[in-house]
């Protein structure tokens, strides 16, 4: 299997890496919804509106686009001790704007200690909001880049402290810069299974946003 293979067309996708950095800097980078929008391609800002009995939290998303606005709502439940030293974020969201690719989804978030740092990965999966061929055609390979690009500017911001500001989207034209985020040192499918096989059980548990 070739590190950056993809899924196939139509399959959740899939998206990891390895942050060499501490456990609580990986999670502190991706659970505060201040710090998420800043590195992640897919947010343009993340909005906490109420908390459930079980420690879930909902939020309203938004993505800005030259011409419109998407937004949306979510719930996500974050498991931040586990026995096995894991963390875990589950997640589900849905949308009524029309415009916007993506339907209803859900995924999740895994992080796994290891001695070279820590192992960093989602698996998720959407209704298409334009329908199965536009979907089929692009946006889901377009999405599945966005995530592996927008996971390696993560990446570079734990391990140095550079400000994912510092990598705005246009930079990946910057060909001769080597420490510019690249999507391709992602891998974009797991070693086994399928990329939901991996989820938390609290993915189930979730209510629908």
């Amino acid at each position: 299997m070739r590190r950056r293979r993809q899924a196939r067309s139509g399959a959740p996708l899939y998206v990891e890496t390895l942050v060499r950095a501490d456990l609580d800097r990986v999670w502190s980078l991706t659970q505060d919804t201040e710090s998420h929008p800043r590195w992640d391609l897919r947010f343009s800002a993340i909005v906490p509106t109420g908390t459930e009995p079980d420690g879930a939290w909902r939020f309203r998303y938004e993505l800005h686009l030259p011409f419109h606005r998407i937004c949306g709502t979510g719930i996500s439940l974050g498991e931040r001790v586990r026995p096995d030293g894991t963390r875990t974020s589950a997640l589900r969201f849905t949308t009524t704007d029309r415009l916007s690719p993506l339907g209803d989804g859900r995924g999740y978030w895994r992080y796994v200690p290891t001695p070279e740092g820590v192992r960093f990965l989602t698996g998720y999966d959407y209704r298409p909001g334009w329908g199965r061929l536009p979907d089929a055609l692009g946006i889901r390979r377009a999405l599945g880049w966005m995530t592996a690009w927008s996971f390696d500017r993560l990446r570079i911001w734990a391990e140095t402290g550079v400000p994912p500001e510092a990598w705005p989207w246009w930079s990946v034209f910057q060909l001769w810069r080597p420490d510019r985020p690249r999507a391709s040192r992602c891998r974009r499918a797991p070693v086994r299974g399928t990329a939901m096989s991996d989820s938390p059980a609290t993915l189930e548990t979730l209510d629908r946003p």
